[in-house]
C-alpha cells in the first residue's frame, strides 16, 4: 500500500482555538465530527492531506461567511507557530539583515525545501522571484467550485512569514484558485 500524502498538523492545529473563539468548542467539536476528523493531540506528526482538506472544506461549508476570516487567522497563527518553531533565531536575523529582494530569494527557497508540508501532494514551485509568484498545482486543500480563490489559510501563512522576515507592509494576493476551475492556486506576493 503507497503512503497517503500528509500535511503538517498545523493546518488544522492552529484551526482549533480559532474555532472555538469563534464558534465555542462544542460546535468546533460537532464541526470536526461533520468533517470526519478526529481531533489530533497537541504532539500531532504529520496528518493525512484528506483529514485536513476535509476541515479546510468544512469550515468554508458550515462557516460560509466566516470561513475567511478563520482561515487567514488560523494562517497566521501557523506562520507564528514556524517563526518560533521551525525557522532558527539566527536564519531569521540572516533574511532580515539582507536587501529585500535577497532575503525573498532565501525565504522561498527555504518554503521550497519544506514545500511538501503544506502541499501535501500538491506540486509547489516558483515561478518567478520579481514578482514573486508562488504554484501549487493540484492544491488538496483548494476543494471548490467556488466564484473566488479560496486558499486563506496558505496565503496568510506565506504573509505572515514574508512580513516578518522581508517586508513588513506584505500584499499576498490569491490571483488563481483550483477551486474556481483553474489549473493550479498561484500567490503573488509584494510588498504593499
Amino acid at each position: 500500500m503507497a503512503d497517503l500524502a500528509r500535511i503538517g498538523p498545523n493546518a488544522i492545529l492552529q484551526h482549533l482555538p480559532v474555532l472555538d473563539a469563534a464558534i465555542g468548542e462544542r460546535l468546533r467539536s460537532a464541526l470536526l465530527y461533520r468533517a470526519g476528523v478526529a481531533e489530533p493531540p497537541a504532539d500531532a506528526g504529520m496528518l493525512p492531506e484528506d483529514d485536513v482538506a476535509r476541515l479546510h472544506h468544512a469550515v468554508r461549508l458550515f462557516l460560509p461567511d466566516r470561513a475567511q476570516a478563520i482561515q487567514a487567522q488560523a494562517g497566521r497563527a501557523t506562520g507564528d507557530y514556524i517563526l518560533a518553531h521551525r525557522i532558527p533565531a539566527l536564519a531569521q536575523r540572516l533574511i532580515r539583515s539582507l536587501p529585500a529582494w535577497a532575503g525573498a530569494w532565501l525565504l522561498s527557497k527555504a518554503i521550497t525545501k519544506h514545500a511538501w508540508t503544506f502541499a501535501g501532494s500538491g506540486a509547489f514551485r516558483v515561478i518567478s522571484q520579481r514578482p514573486l509568484l508562488f504554484e501549487i498545482v493540484a492544491n488538496p486543500l483548494a476543494q471548490g467550485p467556488s466564484e473566488a480563490p479560496i486558499c486563506h489559510w496558505h496565503a496568510a501563512v506565506f504573509a505572515r512569514l514574508f512580513g516578518a522576515l522581508v517586508w513588513p507592509d506584505v500584499q499576498v494576493v490569491e490571483l488563481e484558485c483550483a477551486a474556481t476551475g483553474a489549473p493550479r492556486c498561484l500567490f503573488r506576493i509584494t510588498p504593499a
